[in-house]
């Protein structure tokens, strides 16, 4: 009984594995106060002011929902949606719907909390590689946070 369970269970991991979502996580200590650094990050499109990789960020609304439209150094458009934002607790969710990154299914939140007595910024996504290996896709997103937060602690200093 004990074989066939696992037999069974090998198959669903099998199955399953590659509709599960990938995830990355990176953070930043930033040596400022989290109201600081939340300033820093700004609004929905703040991001074309921090981020290195964005040339231009034009804002829309879609549905009642803050879209951005980002525009790549080098080429390139990524457009996201707003999916919440708190103020009071210095966060803010975002989906891709378009873009040239290798994923699809993505979601992101980046936050800002206290640490010690400056800030750690948190950026973590979930999402599934698209037309790339499950290590290429995460690579990008891994690369677009560190470039990311490392724009939002030079800033903010």
């Amino acid at each position: 009984m004990k074989s066939v369970l696992l037999a069974a269970a090998a198959i669903c991991v099998g199955v399953a594995g590659p509709a599960w979502a990938l995830e990355v996580t990176k953070s930043v200590d930033v040596a400022a106060s989290p109201e600081a650094v939340w300033k820093t990050i700004g609004g929905f499109c703040g991001i074309g002011d921090w981020h290195p990789v964005i040339e231009k960020c034009v804002l829309s609304k879609k549905g009642g929902k803050e879209v951005r439209t980002l525009s790549l150094k080098g080429g390139g458009t990524i457009v996201e949606e707003e999916e919440s934002r708190s103020d009071k607790k210095m966060d803010y969710t975002y989906t891709i719907l378009e873009g040239p990154l290798p994923v699809t299914d993505y979601h992101s939140t980046i936050m800002v909390a206290k640490a010690g007595s400056g800030s750690k910024v948190t950026w973590k996504g979930t999402f599934k590689a698209k037309g790339a290996p499950d290590a290429k896709a995460e690579e990008a997103i891994a690369g677009v946070y560190d470039a990311g937060l490392k724009g939002i602690a030079d800033k903010a200093k």
